[in-house]
């Protein structure tokens, strides 16, 4: 039981509470980048599902058994940099060899996943925070569906902003970041609630 109560708590605060894009404003220029259209949305959200959660992973495992035992913690940066580097260089090969139509619609905002910050940030704070395994995985497979999440709504609102009337100055990204702004308002809304405690 105690498992499912902290399953659903970090998915909760992962998802919802706290929202790597509207509470620690992580990952804003993908997030802003991609956004236009929902199929390249979805398609990034997916990558950065398996970059952040695989990374997570990795970074926990050699943080945990090979820094700390052998006092090389100063390294973590640099060793979760090169991993996420690393994931990012599988998945741009990947896709362009299996899904070259998701691999050309997101173009250049695929290897900023390399420097996406929500991917180094959710590996930094797995290792900060002092998680379990389970609770790292959970964690940063939740981050990422966050990222989803924010990703698939600023896509829906910014595909239905192109057909609004709107004053020509607002067209494009100033009424994205206006939209940005309230969708983070509203998140930031539910990290008063406490649903466990």
């Amino acid at each position: 039981m105690d498992i499912l109560v902290m399953i659903v708590s970090t998915f909760i605060t992962a998802v919802f509470t706290e929202n790597i894009v509207f509470y620690y404003t992580y990952g804003i220029c993908p997030f802003l980048g991609v956004s236009q259209k929902s199929k390249t949305a979805i398609g990034m959200g997916l990558t950065v599902i398996l970059v952040i959660t695989i990374s997570s992973i990795l970074s926990y495992i050699i943080y945990t058994y090979l820094l700390i035992p052998f006092e090389l913690e100063y390294l973590q940066i640099l060793l979760f940099i090169l991993i996420i580097a690393s994931l990012v260089q599988l998945m741009e090969v990947f896709m362009k060899r299996f899904v070259p139509a998701l691999y050309k619609g997101l173009g250049i905002y695929l290897p900023l996943v390399t420097t996406n910050c929500a991917v180094l940030g959710t590996a930094n704070a797995v290792v900060t925070k002092g998680f379990i395994f389970v609770e790292t995985v959970f964690y940063s497979l939740f981050i990422g569906v966050g990222f989803l999440l924010a990703l698939i709504l600023m896509s829906g609102i910014r595909e239905r902003l192109e057909k609004a009337d709107v004053p020509k100055s607002f067209k494009g990204l100033p009424l994205a970041l206006i939209a940005a702004g309230i969708m983070a308002m509203a998140f930031s809304g539910l990290s008063g609630l406490n649903f466990f405690g």
